[in-house]
């Protein structure tokens, strides 16, 4: 049984993930982590991490700490309680922003406030000044506009331009009354990048990672009870090197 290793680039991070596949997979572009379900739950599961990972991605792919994160709100006279009339609000909202910056990036997710039990937005863009979201935005107030942090610390460890927990929060703000896609964004939103898998003969462990990438250093490593293996690399990032990926 052949095991591969394949990278995959998003923003400054760096994900490796070494598998075994079966004999009768040819095009390794296709291959995936061969994985067990017990139960249709756990399958559900797999599939909203899944999702998870490509939100995740396509954050750290698009965003830097020139983008601006944004909360938006509703006031009592534009207040809506149901996620289709908040999903109108949200179409309207970003055909103004890009009628006047058609090249600007946007994510943008709904959800509950736990307390208040009030929709509210949260966005995160590229290309737009905080006054042209304040100005475009007819639903109320914006409590905070605010660009991305430059040091993002995960136990300790400054990751850099890592994302990972801003995108995991904004992505959980999505419930099943919802329906439909857990975000909206705009069609130029960058797509992680994704290098051709090769097949490996070296035995990788947790404690024996793949070489990182120039400019890159561990983060995290982790397997399962089947053999997968995952590496994550964040970017040493200082001007010398701000040009490096490989």
């Amino acid at each position: 049984m052949p095991t591969i290793k394949r990278r995959i680039f998003s923003g400054s991070i760096c994900e490796q993930e070494v598998f075994n596949i079966p004999d009768k997979v040819k095009n390794l572009s296709k291959a995936e982590p061969q994985e067990r379900f017990k139960t249709d739950e756990d399958r559900a599961r797999h599939r909203e991490e899944i999702s998870r990972r490509h939100f995740i991605r396509i954050v750290n792919s698009t965003f830097s700490p020139k983008s601006l994160y944004s909360t938006l709100t509703l006031d009592n006279d534009h207040e809506v309680y149901n996620f289709e009339d908040a999903k109108r609000i949200v179409n309207n909202y970003i055909r103004r922003l890009k009628y006047i910056e058609p090249d600007a990036q946007i994510v943008l997710v709904t959800g509950r406030g736990k307390s208040t039990d009030r929709i509210h937005f949260h966005m995160i863009s590229n290309g737009l000044s905080e006054e042209q979201i304040r100005q475009r935005w007819k639903g109320g107030n914006v409590k905070h506009i605010k660009p991305l942090r430059k040091n993002n610390y995960y136990n300790e460890v400054n990751h850099g331009q890592d994302y990972t927990a801003l995108a995991n929060y904004l992505f959980n703000h999505w419930t099943a009354e919802q329906g439909g896609h857990r975000w909206k964004a705009t069609k130029n939103i960058i797509q992680p990048e994704r290098e051709e898998p090769t097949i490996v003969k070296r035995n990788y462990t947790e404690s024996k990672p793949p070489k990182a990438p120039k400019g890159y250093k561990l983060v995290e490593a982790r397997s399962n009870q089947y053999g997968y293996l995952y590496f994550k690399y964040v970017r040493i990032y200082n001007e010398k090197q701000k040009n490096l990926r490989h």
